[in-house]
């Protein structure tokens, strides 16, 4: 008998039951929410007169409404923003109340209302815009330490994926599986086939998880990794820090992964000692005993595996409007004719008519209109630190340059959670980023997608840290660019608005 992989040690363990087709209801350790994707499932909650399971093991962010833009003349309500049902303190709050920020607009506004209310009926613990806590749901889970290894997690979104890192199984799931897992904490479930992705060797200079991530799904295209749950491993993978194993860890999904995740090592343990909501003291060591065994088996068998030398990777540029859809920082735009299959021919025309783009362009002559730095892919504490070492060596400031559309150029940063955004302003970094001309934002999912009031106009150009590229995900007719934070930082100081060979400085 074959050892066991990271996926069928976790698995197995939450089975509760296995129907005649072969489904798992599985138990769910932990459920994340935000405003967008709870309110149909509280509402069908509502309808049935169903009560919540276990509410203890809910945490609730608001995150794709809301506005990182500062309000500057409006009072302040200076009322403790944090309610649930963790600890002695049960206060409910009124959310427009709360409100430090511009808000985006009315729809907006009523999601985020409606996120309050119902977890303050169910006694949820949710953390407000203006929470100590506040920031993107992907990125507040486990900085407090309620995701933890061996975990079964699940969120309304599909970048659920992000918490692998951890060494759990995390997955995004439907609105009607978010009621169910609201009434039940379970969920039946198909077990998905295995990958192993082996990253070999060290990365270059000015190479980073963005870069892994986005060669990987570059090589492997968009459905490379359907139906699988994805371990990733190797040399670069070891060596990388926690931040980085989020950020590979949040685009599988754009490589069709079903989930992915990293084993437990030094790493991981560090990274989750002293935070709030995770175990300590003795509980802590007896965790971390359990949590060391969550790797695959030596001699484990996966259904696929593929291998990257991650020393020929350079950065990484996408031009067109899938995330598979990328090239070389040194390369240029690909020409349709080059596609074996009259589908692929015909993707690659429609990408390059959407994005403005000739094929044969050298990438380095693409200007930029705007530059963003955030979303749950790249706003970590170590990501604005990378930004803020190359903007520091380099010593040059955001362009001043008109963009090409006739507008200003921006370059925007914006923390991935109040407690990035406090990390980076003690150390020291936001305030040199805005000397050199960042705008330094309030957290939130901001540019990420066209769901607030930061969005990119029509037929402007975004080199941006998100995970998606698709047509009008940043505002409608806008035109994406996904690369890493160094690179988006370079676009915006020595790049004067167009994209430079880091790796080659």
């Amino acid at each position: 008998m074959h050892g066991k992989t990271l996926l069928d040690k976790i698995w197995n363990r939450h089975i509760v039951d296995t129907d005649d087709s072969g489904r798992d209801l599985l138990y769910i350790d932990r459920h994340l929410m935000h405003e967008v994707t709870s309110p149909q499932a509280f509402d069908g909650l509502r309808v049935a007169r169903r009560d919540i399971r276990r509410r203890q093991f809910i945490l609730a962010v608001a995150d794709h409404n809301v506005s990182t833009k500062h309000n500057l003349n409006k009072k302040r309500d200076q009322r403790h923003e944090e309610r649930g049902t963790g600890g002695d303190r049960t206060t409910k709050i009124t959310y427009a109340n709360s409100m430090r920020r511009i808000q985006s607009g009315q729809a907006s506004a009523l999601q985020m209302s409606t996120l309050n209310n119902n977890c303050n009926a169910n006694n949820i613990r949710y953390f407000s815009p203006e929470s100590r806590h506040a920031g993107i749901v992907h990125v507040v889970g486990p900085e407090q330490g309620f995701v933890l290894p061996g975990l079964t997690v699940v969120c309304g979104d599909s970048h659920t994926s992000t918490n692998g890192a951890l060494g759990c199984l995390a997955f995004g799931i439907g609105t009607t599986e978010v009621e169910h897992v609201l009434a039940t904490q379970t969920l039946w479930q198909t077990k998905p086939k295995s990958m192993r992705i082996t990253l070999a060797g060290k990365l270059r200079e000015n190479v980073f998880a963005k870069d892994i991530i986005l060669n990987i799904i570059r090589e492997m295209r968009v459905f490379g990794a359907a139906g699988h749950s994805i371990e990733f491993c190797g040399e670069a993978i070891e060596q990388s820090d926690i931040d980085g194993r989020f950020t590979i860890c949040n685009m599988s999904i754009e490589g069709g992964a079903r989930s992915s995740m990293v084993a437990v090592d030094d790493t991981t343990i560090e990274f989750l000692r002293g935070r709030p909501l995770a175990p300590s003291g003795k509980m802590f060591a007896q965790a971390e005993r359990y949590w060391r065994t969550l790797h695959s088996d030596d001699d484990a068998q996966f259904d696929t595996s593929y291998e990257f030398d991650a020393a020929k990777i350079k950065p990484q540029v996408s031009w067109g409007t899938k995330p598979d859809q990328v090239v070389d920082v040194d390369g240029y735009v690909p020409n349709p004719a080059s596609q074996d299959d009259p589908a692929s021919q015909d993707s690659y025309q429609s990408a390059l008519s959407y994005m403005g783009l000739k094929a044969g362009a050298k990438i380095t002559d693409i200007a930029m209109d705007r530059v963003f730095i955030g979303s749950c892919t790249n706003a970590r504490l170590q990501d604005i630190k990378d930004v803020y070492d190359f903007v520091r060596r380099s010593g040059r400031a955001v362009s001043r340059k008109r963009a090409p559309g006739g507008g200003e150029f921006k370059a925007i940063i914006v923390p991935s959670s109040r407690q990035v955004s406090e990390q980076a302003v003690d150390l020291g970094y936001a305030r040199e980023l805005k000397r050199a001309g960042f705008e330094w934002r309030l957290p939130g999912c901001s540019m990420c997608l066209g769901m607030n009031d930061d969005v990119v106009g029509p037929h402007e150009r975004c080199a941006s840290t998100s995970n998606r590229n698709f047509e009008g995900r940043q505002g409608y007719q806008a035109r994406t660019h996904l690369v890493s934070p160094v690179m988006a930082a370079a676009v915006a100081t020595v790049g004067k608005g167009h994209f430079v060979d880091i790796s080659a400085a």
